[in-house]
């Protein structure tokens, strides 16, 4: 009976313990200026969703080599199938909707940082301020 406690105690701990370390953590962050190139896609058209705007001025940086002064480089999505997920991490996140709405009108800088585990973003945190 002893050994079983003991194997049970010591299994639970192993899975308390993989349980920690699969806690979500900051991946990376960066700062951006929300500039009038990041309020419209590549075929001119006006972005009208936060997460659009985030997306196309990540684009912008790592694909395009379009940048306003205050940009920052970030390690997570210079890829194309990250930028891709972004929609996603936004709606698992949080922005306040007064952020949200200083988004949308542009001219605004960010503050996005990126939580998930290892090498896979799961949400962001995203504040921003005009």
């Amino acid at each position: 009976m002893k050994r079983f406690l003991l194997a049970a105690v010591l299994a639970a701990s192993s899975a308390m313990a993989a349980t920690v370390a699969q806690a979500d953590q900051i991946i990376g962050s960066y700062v951006a200026y929300i500039g009038q190139d990041d309020l419209y896609n590549s075929k001119g058209a006006r972005l009208n969703e936060p997460w659009q705007i985030l997306r196309q001025d990540r684009a912008n940086y790592h694909r395009f080599g379009i940048s306003q002064p205050g940009d920052e480089w970030d390690p997570f999505f210079g890829s194309m199938e990250n930028r891709g997920i972004m929609e996603r991490m936004i709606m698992n996140g949080t922005m306040e909707p007064a952020a949200a709405r200083n988004l949308l009108r542009g001219g605004a800088t960010v503050f996005v940082r990126i939580y998930g585990v290892g090498n896979s973003g799961r949400y962001l945190k995203v504040t921003v301020t005009r």
